[in-house]
């Protein structure tokens, strides 16, 4: 008895801290892909960090502030290999709309995220994520990408003052273009070349480890890697030909210019802010002003996380746990909070790099934190010359991806209907983002809605009305149900008897037995009968405690529809 109740409760452990289920089981051989993968997503890490730290409209720093806690956290709690928490295009783009570049509505933020999260996982709330559909959240990637993207063309032409509204954003990069810095043109567009041109190297060789007859196999390995650090040979690059610019004089490019030095104290979020005039901002009105940023950054923080782990996983053939996924993202956002950090989530492109690299467990994002809080140590005063048209190219290659010109054409394929929420959703965004995100699941919604209240009923002539239902049989069906039985049956001439095929039905609720009980009234009144077949024992229980009058069921529908065409055959007899 004991010994079953230790089983139980060091399931429960792992279950709880999921470390506990590989970290028995590590070995030399993990440790080194570990090593390499981290090193790999680390150099990968810090120039994204530094660029969508720009695009949430925060100071660079802040940005690397957010790229280390998640790999500490999730190798404790995660239960996806693969994964790597941090800041990520679209976080970034959804934190701007509500911190309006404020680091203090960023930390505040974060916590809440993570308080928010982690309460999902407790009670298990994840199913809400359940709700935004794949064509919801395509349109919102699709949007987002086209949002983000364009929102980089003023660094790369060195443009300045240029609102945020992504419609103003438009007109007015047109209307400044005359304006554009020549040498930020240049650069922005030799580092998008250069960025270009090793993608697509690496796409051609696809996996390190493939063959290929016009490389041996090291020479393939050595471009194979290059081609994924590419952002940090950019901005490397970049960054020395900024720097020997401005020592020789020529301020040529639009730079980063000063950033915090050293790693992040470690200290509680602050709940309040005293602005330059003296005003206090307290916690409740910071709350106030980050109003549905409360609720989307969250659900979409966790969807996008979720989503990539569970597509990693069915790749390399392990399961995930999704509450567990849940509470380890929300852990990560609540002790973000404490370095300064702007709410994180899965990204999609360094777990790419991560699982390719070939890691074995979580251990890899430790390497990448470690490579994060090193590069915060050391190299902060070197950002300051870090071109912000560099900074830009990696950001516009790192979203182009998302904007994927296939997912109309299959909506179009598969179902028709599903190009509205879409649409909805990818036309909103450029307003607001998180009105077409709320503007796509409502559609999705009234769609899913209008299934449950109208499905399809076959009604077919056997000397008998038969009726076969779809689907469950909910209040909503019963305003539809009546009127196909009055229109063929009771409204016929003669009125016809009829069998209401239940097959499909699990489950029934008292307005459908409230709306049983008058029909069977209007059908005993008119003479004929109805009989219900192929009830499941949950509903049959249900119909006979509620007592019908006139009820009669059976098992096959071919037993009823025999039944009462002897029935019908007798009374025309007399």
């Amino acid at each position: 008895m004991e010994r079953v109740t230790g089983i139980r409760w060091y399931a429960a452990l792992r279950s709880c801290f999921p470390i506990l289920t590989w970290l028995p089981r590590y070995n030399l051989t993990w440790l080194k892909m570990d090593l390499i993968a981290g090193l790999t997503v680390g150099l990968t890490a810090v120039p994204q960090a530094l660029a969508y730290a720009e695009v949430a409209g925060l100071p660079v720093q802040y940005g690397l502030y957010s790229a280390f806690m998640g790999g500490f956290i999730y190798c404790v709690f995660g239960t996806s290999k693969d994964i790597t928490l941090g800041p990520t295009a679209i976080m970034s783009l959804l934190c701007s709309a509500y911190i309006g570049g404020d680091p203090v509505f960023a930390v505040v933020l974060t916590l809440l995220c993570g308080v928010i999260q982690a309460g999902m996982a407790l009670l298990r709330l994840g199913f809400l994520l359940d709700f935004i559909s794949y064509p919801v959240i395509k349109g919102f990637t699709c949007a987002a990408a086209v949002t983000i993207g364009f929102g980089q063309v003023k660094n790369i032409l060195g443009l300045k003052e240029i609102p945020q509204q992504f419609f103003l954003q438009v007109y007015y990069t047109f209307h400044k273009i005359p304006e554009a810095r020549a040498g930020d043109v240049i650069l922005g567009l030799c580092c998008l070349f250069f960025l270009v041109m090793l993608t697509l190297m690496k796409n051609s060789l696809g996996s390190s480890e493939d063959e290929a007859p016009f490389l041996t196999r090291s020479a393939r390995r050595l471009v194979w890697s290059l081609a994924t650090i590419r952002n940090v040979l950019v901005v490397i690059a970049a960054t020395a030909v900024a720097y020997s610019a401005e020592v020789t004089g020529h301020h040529f490019f639009s730079l980063t210019g000063k950033t915090a030095k050293g790693l992040p104290p470690f200290k509680a979020p602050p709940l309040s802010e005293t602005v330059a005039n003296g005003t206090v901002i307290t916690f409740s009105d910071i709350m106030k002003d980050l109003g549905g940023g409360l609720a989307v950054i969250p659900l979409m923080g966790v969807l996008e996380s979720i989503a990539i782990a569970k597509a990693f996983a069915s790749k390399n053939n392990y399961r995930i746990d999704a509450n567990q996924e849940l509470f380890a993202i929300g852990l990560t956002n609540i002790m973000g909070s404490f370095v300064s950090a702007y709410p994180v989530t899965g990204s999609f492109g360094r777990t790419a790099v991560n699982s390719q690299t070939g890691v074995c467990s979580p251990t890899g994002g430790i390497v990448t934190g470690v490579i994060v809080l090193l590069s915060l140590a050391f190299l902060m005063p070197l950002f300051f010359y870090i071109p912000k048209a560099s900074l830009a190219a990696i950001i516009i290659c790192a979203v182009s991806p998302m904007i994927d010109f296939r997912v109309p054409v299959q909506l179009w394929r598969v179902k028709r209907l599903d190009l509205l929420p879409f649409l909805v959703t990818f036309v909103v965004s450029f307003w607001e983002v998180q009105y077409g995100i709320l503007g796509g699941v409502v559609v999705s919604g009234f769609m899913l809605l209008y299934i449950v209240a109208r499905p399809k009923v076959k009604v077919s002539d056997h000397g008998v009305l038969l009726l076969e239902l779809d689907s469950g049989l909910n209040f909503p069906v019963t305003e539809h149900l009546s009127r196909l039985v009055y229109k063929h049956a009771l409204h016929a001439s003669p009125p016809r008897c009829l069998v209401l095929d239940c097959s499909h039905v699990s489950s029934i609720d008292f307005t459908v037995v409230h709306e049983l009980t008058e029909l069977l009234k209007q059908i005993e009144l008119r003479g004929v009968s109805m009989t219900f077949a192929g009830l499941k024992p949950s509903v049959l229980k249900v119909l006979l405690t509620a007592d019908l009058p006139g009820f009669r069921h059976t098992d096959r529908v071919e037993e009823a529809l025999q039944l009462l065409t002897s029935i019908n055959h007798y009374e025309q007899q007399f």
